[in-house]
Protein backbone atom coordinates (compact mmCIF):
# COMPACT_ATOMS: atom_id res chain seq x y z
CA UNK A 1 0.00 0.00 0.00
CA UNK A 2 1.70 3.53 -0.90
CA UNK A 3 0.74 5.26 2.16
CA UNK A 4 1.63 9.29 2.50
CA UNK A 5 1.49 11.44 5.43
CA UNK A 6 -0.23 15.18 4.77
CA UNK A 7 0.02 17.83 7.05
CA UNK A 8 -0.92 20.88 4.52
CA UNK A 9 -4.54 21.19 3.11
CA UNK A 10 -2.76 22.79 0.39
CA UNK A 11 -0.87 20.11 -0.66
CA UNK A 12 -1.35 18.86 -4.58
CA UNK A 13 -1.86 15.56 -4.17
CA UNK A 14 -5.02 15.94 -1.91
CA UNK A 15 -6.84 18.31 -4.28
CA UNK A 16 -9.22 16.48 -5.25
CA UNK A 17 -10.76 16.40 -1.91
CA UNK A 18 -10.64 20.03 -1.53
CA UNK A 19 -14.24 21.60 -0.51
CA UNK A 20 -16.56 18.61 0.07
CA UNK A 21 -19.32 20.39 1.88
CA UNK A 22 -19.35 23.10 -0.05
CA UNK A 23 -22.18 21.39 -2.58
CA UNK A 24 -22.53 24.29 -5.22
CA UNK A 25 -18.64 24.20 -5.20
CA UNK A 26 -18.71 20.34 -5.84
CA UNK A 27 -21.33 20.43 -8.44
CA UNK A 28 -19.04 22.75 -10.14
CA UNK A 29 -15.77 21.26 -10.01
CA UNK A 30 -17.71 17.93 -10.57
CA UNK A 31 -20.18 19.37 -13.61
CA UNK A 32 -19.31 19.22 -17.26
CA UNK A 33 -16.12 21.83 -18.04
CA UNK A 34 -15.45 21.70 -14.58
CA UNK A 35 -11.62 21.03 -13.32
CA UNK A 36 -12.50 17.86 -11.74
CA UNK A 37 -15.14 16.32 -14.44
CA UNK A 38 -14.72 12.55 -15.28
CA UNK A 39 -14.08 11.91 -11.14
CA UNK A 40 -16.60 11.40 -8.44
CA UNK A 41 -16.03 11.31 -4.57
CA UNK A 42 -17.26 7.65 -2.46
CA UNK A 43 -17.76 8.33 1.37
CA UNK A 44 -17.33 5.11 3.39
CA UNK A 45 -15.88 1.95 3.49
CA UNK A 46 -18.98 -0.39 2.09
CA UNK A 47 -19.69 2.73 -0.49
CA UNK A 48 -16.47 2.46 -1.82
CA UNK A 49 -16.51 -1.54 -2.03
CA UNK A 50 -19.51 -1.75 -3.77
CA UNK A 51 -18.14 1.27 -6.27
CA UNK A 52 -15.00 -0.89 -6.80
CA UNK A 53 -17.29 -4.66 -7.62
CA UNK A 54 -19.07 -2.43 -10.02
CA UNK A 55 -15.87 -2.00 -11.75
CA UNK A 56 -15.22 1.80 -11.06
CA UNK A 57 -11.41 2.87 -11.06
CA UNK A 58 -10.08 4.08 -8.09
CA UNK A 59 -7.75 7.27 -7.73
CA UNK A 60 -6.63 7.83 -4.36
CA UNK A 61 -8.13 7.56 -0.93
CA UNK A 62 -7.91 10.26 2.01
CA UNK A 63 -7.90 8.76 5.54
CA UNK A 64 -7.41 9.63 8.96
CA UNK A 65 -4.17 9.44 10.21
CA UNK A 66 -5.40 7.40 13.62
CA UNK A 67 -7.50 5.01 11.15
CA UNK A 68 -5.81 1.55 12.78
CA UNK A 69 -9.04 -0.45 10.45
CA UNK A 70 -7.76 -2.16 7.23
CA UNK A 71 -8.68 -0.78 4.26
CA UNK A 72 -11.14 -2.81 1.72
CA UNK A 73 -9.51 -5.37 0.55
CA UNK A 74 -10.54 -4.99 -2.66
CA UNK A 75 -8.14 -1.90 -2.76
CA UNK A 76 -5.61 -2.23 -5.76
CA UNK A 77 -1.91 -1.69 -3.62
CA UNK A 78 -0.52 0.51 -6.26
CA UNK A 79 -3.02 3.42 -5.41
CA UNK A 80 -2.22 5.76 -2.69
CA UNK A 81 -3.71 6.93 0.68
CA UNK A 82 -3.28 9.99 1.76
CA UNK A 83 -3.46 9.93 5.64
CA UNK A 84 -3.99 13.56 7.27
CA UNK A 85 -4.86 14.49 11.36
CA UNK A 86 -8.39 15.13 12.06
CA UNK A 87 -7.62 19.12 11.63
CA UNK A 88 -5.82 18.64 8.74
CA UNK A 89 -8.89 16.60 7.09
CA UNK A 90 -11.23 19.38 8.25
CA UNK A 91 -9.41 21.99 6.78
CA UNK A 92 -9.17 20.06 3.48
CA UNK A 93 -12.88 19.01 2.97
CA UNK A 94 -14.76 20.82 5.30
CA UNK A 95 -16.03 18.38 7.34
CA UNK A 96 -14.99 15.68 9.93
CA UNK A 97 -13.85 12.16 8.84
CA UNK A 98 -17.39 10.21 9.99
CA UNK A 99 -16.96 7.30 7.83
CA UNK A 100 -13.26 5.91 7.81
CA UNK A 101 -12.33 7.44 4.54
CA UNK A 102 -12.56 9.57 1.25
CA UNK A 103 -12.11 8.10 -2.30
CA UNK A 104 -11.86 10.06 -5.41
CA UNK A 105 -12.96 7.19 -8.08
CA UNK A 106 -13.10 7.84 -12.20
CA UNK A 107 -16.69 8.08 -13.71
CA UNK A 108 -15.90 6.24 -17.06
CA UNK A 109 -18.14 6.40 -19.70
CA UNK A 110 -21.73 7.02 -19.33
CA UNK A 111 -24.28 4.35 -20.15
CA UNK A 112 -27.09 5.72 -23.09
CA UNK A 113 -30.62 5.16 -22.88
CA UNK A 114 -30.50 2.71 -25.30
CA UNK A 115 -27.49 0.71 -22.91
CA UNK A 116 -29.44 0.75 -19.95
CA UNK A 117 -32.96 -0.28 -21.97
CA UNK A 118 -32.50 -2.79 -23.53
CA UNK A 119 -33.30 -5.95 -21.58
CA UNK A 120 -35.00 -4.20 -18.94
CA UNK A 121 -38.42 -5.19 -17.71
CA UNK A 122 -38.97 -2.66 -15.09
CA UNK A 123 -37.58 0.87 -15.39
CA UNK A 124 -37.88 3.90 -12.58
CA UNK A 125 -38.13 7.22 -14.85
CA UNK A 126 -37.41 10.42 -12.73
CA UNK A 127 -38.19 14.07 -13.55
CA UNK A 128 -36.31 17.48 -11.53
CA UNK A 129 -35.51 15.05 -8.73
CA UNK A 130 -32.61 17.49 -7.95
CA UNK A 131 -32.10 16.17 -4.34
CA UNK A 132 -29.44 13.91 -3.92
CA UNK A 133 -31.01 12.25 -0.79
CA UNK A 134 -34.23 11.34 -2.25
CA UNK A 135 -32.34 10.32 -5.45
CA UNK A 136 -30.04 7.87 -3.33
CA UNK A 137 -33.35 6.51 -1.82
CA UNK A 138 -34.85 5.75 -4.78
CA UNK A 139 -31.97 3.93 -6.20
CA UNK A 140 -31.43 2.14 -3.48
CA UNK A 141 -35.19 0.99 -3.39
CA UNK A 142 -35.60 0.58 -7.10
CA UNK A 143 -32.84 -1.92 -6.69
CA UNK A 144 -33.67 -3.84 -3.65
CA UNK A 145 -37.20 -3.91 -5.01
CA UNK A 146 -36.62 -5.39 -8.38
CA UNK A 147 -36.17 -2.67 -10.95
CA UNK A 148 -33.61 -3.10 -14.17
CA UNK A 149 -32.52 0.16 -14.32
CA UNK A 150 -32.99 3.91 -14.08
CA UNK A 151 -34.01 6.75 -16.18
CA UNK A 152 -32.53 10.44 -15.68
CA UNK A 153 -33.95 13.51 -17.28
CA UNK A 154 -30.98 16.42 -17.62
CA UNK A 155 -32.65 18.35 -13.94
CA UNK A 156 -32.37 15.25 -11.88
CA UNK A 157 -28.99 15.49 -10.02
CA UNK A 158 -25.85 13.29 -10.73
CA UNK A 159 -26.43 9.96 -9.10
CA UNK A 160 -22.64 9.73 -7.98
CA UNK A 161 -23.15 12.53 -6.15
CA UNK A 162 -21.08 11.80 -3.10
CA UNK A 163 -24.37 12.29 -1.30
CA UNK A 164 -26.33 10.47 -3.01
CA UNK A 165 -24.63 7.39 -3.18
CA UNK A 166 -23.91 7.24 0.50
CA UNK A 167 -27.25 7.13 1.12
CA UNK A 168 -28.28 4.52 -1.33
CA UNK A 169 -25.42 3.08 0.62
CA UNK A 170 -23.35 2.24 -2.69
CA UNK A 171 -26.09 0.32 -4.52
CA UNK A 172 -26.75 3.21 -7.33
CA UNK A 173 -23.25 1.78 -8.87
CA UNK A 174 -25.09 -1.44 -9.90
CA UNK A 175 -28.01 -0.05 -10.69
CA UNK A 176 -27.77 0.41 -14.51
CA UNK A 177 -28.65 4.29 -15.21
CA UNK A 178 -28.48 6.92 -18.34
CA UNK A 179 -29.78 9.91 -18.88
CA UNK A 180 -32.75 10.84 -21.31
CA UNK A 181 -34.06 14.18 -22.68
CA UNK A 182 -36.38 16.17 -20.76
CA UNK A 183 -39.45 15.03 -19.99
CA UNK A 184 -42.05 14.44 -21.63
CA UNK A 185 -39.47 14.31 -25.02
CA UNK A 186 -37.19 11.94 -22.88
CA UNK A 187 -40.05 9.06 -22.46
CA UNK A 188 -39.92 8.38 -26.63
CA UNK A 189 -36.77 5.21 -25.49
CA UNK A 190 -39.23 4.28 -24.06
CA UNK A 191 -42.25 4.12 -26.12
CA UNK A 192 -40.00 2.61 -28.92
CA UNK A 193 -39.76 -0.53 -26.85
CA UNK A 194 -43.00 -0.38 -25.74
CA UNK A 195 -42.80 0.27 -22.44
CA UNK A 196 -46.37 0.76 -20.58
CA UNK A 197 -45.67 4.29 -18.83
CA UNK A 198 -47.23 4.67 -15.44
CA UNK A 199 -47.34 7.98 -13.78
CA UNK A 200 -47.20 8.06 -9.82
CA UNK A 201 -49.28 11.09 -8.69
CA UNK A 202 -51.31 11.96 -5.45
CA UNK A 203 -54.03 12.99 -7.41
CA UNK A 204 -57.47 11.17 -5.77
CA UNK A 205 -58.96 10.46 -9.28
CA UNK A 206 -56.22 8.49 -10.09
CA UNK A 207 -56.21 4.81 -10.32
CA UNK A 208 -55.01 2.96 -7.40
CA UNK A 209 -51.72 1.37 -7.77
CA UNK A 210 -52.97 -2.31 -6.13
CA UNK A 211 -55.16 -2.32 -8.06
CA UNK A 212 -53.25 -2.27 -11.49
CA UNK A 213 -53.09 -5.68 -13.28
CA UNK A 214 -49.95 -6.43 -15.33
CA UNK A 215 -49.80 -8.81 -18.39
CA UNK A 216 -47.26 -11.43 -18.00
CA UNK A 217 -43.97 -10.42 -19.56
CA UNK A 218 -45.16 -6.52 -19.30
CA UNK A 219 -42.63 -4.05 -19.57
CA UNK A 220 -43.11 -1.44 -17.43
CA UNK A 221 -41.77 2.27 -16.48
CA UNK A 222 -42.90 3.74 -13.54
CA UNK A 223 -42.39 7.97 -13.82
CA UNK A 224 -42.35 9.86 -10.59
CA UNK A 225 -42.08 13.80 -9.81
CA UNK A 226 -39.72 16.03 -7.88
CA UNK A 227 -40.54 16.44 -4.26
CA UNK A 228 -43.19 18.58 -3.83
CA UNK A 229 -44.67 20.00 -7.59
CA UNK A 230 -44.62 16.35 -8.82
CA UNK A 231 -44.97 16.06 -12.44
CA UNK A 232 -45.41 18.34 -14.86
CA UNK A 233 -48.68 18.17 -16.72
CA UNK A 234 -46.90 17.81 -19.98
CA UNK A 235 -45.41 14.25 -19.01
CA UNK A 236 -48.58 13.64 -16.94
CA UNK A 237 -50.19 14.26 -20.60
CA UNK A 238 -47.88 11.67 -22.30
CA UNK A 239 -48.57 8.30 -20.46
CA UNK A 240 -50.65 5.51 -20.56
CA UNK A 241 -51.62 5.65 -16.93
CA UNK A 242 -51.98 7.80 -13.79
CA UNK A 243 -51.92 5.85 -10.22
CA UNK A 244 -51.71 6.84 -6.85
CA UNK A 245 -50.90 5.24 -3.28
CA UNK A 246 -54.17 5.41 -1.29
CA UNK A 247 -53.51 7.12 2.14
CA UNK A 248 -55.39 7.80 4.73
CA UNK A 249 -55.36 10.21 7.88
CA UNK A 250 -55.44 13.21 5.90
CA UNK A 251 -52.12 12.83 4.57
CA UNK A 252 -52.20 14.01 1.15
CA UNK A 253 -48.45 12.47 -0.35
CA UNK A 254 -44.94 10.57 0.65
CA UNK A 255 -41.62 11.48 0.29
CA UNK A 256 -40.88 10.94 -3.47
CA UNK A 257 -38.39 8.10 -2.23
CA UNK A 258 -40.75 6.30 0.26
CA UNK A 259 -43.47 6.50 -2.49
CA UNK A 260 -40.94 5.17 -5.16
CA UNK A 261 -40.28 2.28 -2.63
CA UNK A 262 -44.29 1.42 -2.20
CA UNK A 263 -44.82 1.52 -5.78
CA UNK A 264 -41.41 -0.28 -6.97
CA UNK A 265 -43.08 -3.38 -4.43
CA UNK A 266 -45.89 -3.12 -5.49
CA UNK A 267 -45.24 -3.55 -9.44
CA UNK A 268 -42.57 -6.07 -8.92
CA UNK A 269 -45.35 -8.35 -6.98
CA UNK A 270 -45.56 -11.65 -9.02
CA UNK A 271 -42.15 -10.91 -10.83
CA UNK A 272 -39.85 -13.63 -11.06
Amino acid sequence: MLRFAVDDPADPRIEEFLGLRDDELRRRREGPGGDLAGIFIAEGDLVLERALRAGYRLRSILVDATRAQPLPSAVPDEVPVYAAGPEVVLRITGMAMHRGLIASLDRGPERTATDVLDGARRVVVLEDVNNPTNLGVIARSAMGLGADALLLDPSCCDPLYRRASRVSMGEVFALPWARTDRLPAGLAPLRERDFSLLALTPDPSAERIDDVALDPGERVALVLGAEGPGLTEATLDQVDRRVRIPLHGGVDSLNVGAAAAIACYVLGRGRP
